[in-house]
């Protein structure tokens, strides 16, 4: 029996063992905005999502998501109406980072908010997936599909076992290989995987953030809602991160 084991390991491809590497992925986030009455005849020139660009660095122990590297710059846009202005400013992309120790199952996330840096540790979200049983291709590579619900959020994922390492974008993961593709409630957020190397990473480059107030998430939830409530009350409806704005003003 251990000369057989030893002859399947060896005949096995090289993608059933552990690897690391590098994903990109697209991330885009729905943007529903509230608009007043005179406002609805701009709403096709207004931008309804965000775009960002994140970066999975991995291997079979722990990974990093952070921003990828710019390619180029957010520019503002305006909008200018009758009695009011509307102004889409450059995104300022925080420097978040989301490191997981994938032996331990533990999870410490940077998050720069409102002009702090906090640094939130705990377990690794679990997911109770589901296989669905449903089979594709993407990006060259075999995917299967599974679903969760998760605090009402509905989960759709595409991952592969030929990238046999138990990641994702963000917290998400827990399934046999990669995660490609995800959806969260029907679309309002998605992630994509636009290109994947498989060549190794150089050694300490997956470091767990250091800098930061270490906080619980549920202090960090809470700080987000004081600010949230704070941002509302100033610029008047809702108010977010995602750099949009409505004001109003005497135009000349």
């Amino acid at each position: 029996m251990k000369k057989l084991l030893v002859l399947l390991m060896a005949l096995a491809p090289l993608s059933a063992f552990a690897q690391s590497g590098s994903i990109t992925y697209d991330q885009v986030i729905k943007i529903a905005i509230q608009l007043p009455p005179e406002m609805e005849s701009m709403r096709a020139q207004i931008p309804t999502e965000s775009k960002n660009s994140l970066v999975l660095l991995f291997s079979e122990t722990e990974s990093l998501m952070k921003n990828a590297p710019k390619k180029e710059e957010d520019k503002a846009t305006e909008i200018r109406g009758e009695g009011f202005m509307f102004r889409a400013m450059g995104r300022v992309q925080a420097e978040n980072e989301t490191y997981t120790n994938l032996d331990e199952g533990t999870i410490t996330e940077k998050r720069d908010f409102m002009g702090r840096t906090f640094l939130i540790g705990g377990d690794q979200p679990a997911y109770a997936w589901k296989l669905t049983g449903e089979q594709s291709e993407y990006l060259g590579y075999p995917v299967q599909k599974a679903t969760a619900v998760r605090d009402t959020t509905k989960i759709e994922a595409w991952f592969s076992p030929e990238i046999p390492v138990s990641a994702g974008p963000e917290l998400f993961a827990g399934l046999p290989g990669m995660i490609l593709v995800l959806s969260l409630d029907d679309g309002k957020i998605q992630y994509a995987a636009t290109e994947i190397k498989l060549d190794g990473l150089e050694s300490g480059v997956i470091k767990a953030p250091k800098e930061g107030k270490k906080v619980s998430r549920a202090e960090f939830d809470q700080i987000m809602e004081e600010k949230m409530k704070e941002m509302q009350a100033q610029f008047g409806g809702k108010a977010g991160n995602t750099g949009f704005r409505i004001m109003r003003h005497n135009m000349p």
